[in-house]
């Protein structure tokens, strides 16, 4: 088709959007607080996009804001854990591998989950063997087993 018959005042590049989870969206305080600025965040975005003129810019930008709503509004805030006595969302758990290596990680939401900075998503298959272990348990933890030392 001829560029001459598209109508172009307030087209919006097409983006696919962001796939959002079927999981139900727990979060911690800081996590439902890191989505709450990434909402305002894609929303600043959307707004500097649109004063541009930028349509590819804006259509991102669009997605973004989509998916941060969508987020936001899912958003299931569990209070922390008060019984560290099995681990559970929310729990810091130290566990100790068979090669000698101790590892602590934090068992959060998906969109605060970081496994560089030490936090994994509740529905990583690390937190799910480690949900409702205690201390001295065995878990698998990828190729090898694994003890808890520690629940906080």
């Amino acid at each position: 088709m001829s560029r001459a018959f598209v109508s172009e005042d307030h087209a919006v590049e097409d983006v696919l959007d962001r796939p959002v989870s079927t999981h139900p969206n727990y979060v911690t305080e800081r996590g439902l607080a890191l989505i709450e600025t990434a909402l305002a965040d894609a929303r600043e975005e959307y707004g500097r996009m649109q004063a541009a003129g930028d349509r590819a810019g804006l259509g991102k930008a669009a997605r973004d804001v989509r998916y941060w709503t969508t987020r936001r509004s899912t958003a299931q805030l569990l209070p922390p854990a008060s019984d560290h006595d099995a681990v559970q969302f929310g729990s810091r758990v130290t566990i100790m591998r068979d090669d000698g290596r101790r590892q602590i990680f934090r068992i959060v939401g998906e969109d605060e989950a970081d496994p560089k900075s030490g936090s994994i998503s509740y529905i990583s298959p690390l937190a799910r063997a480690l949900v409702g272990k205690r201390i001295d348990d065995t878990v698998r933890a990828g190729a090898a087993d694994a003890e808890v030392t520690a629940i906080e």
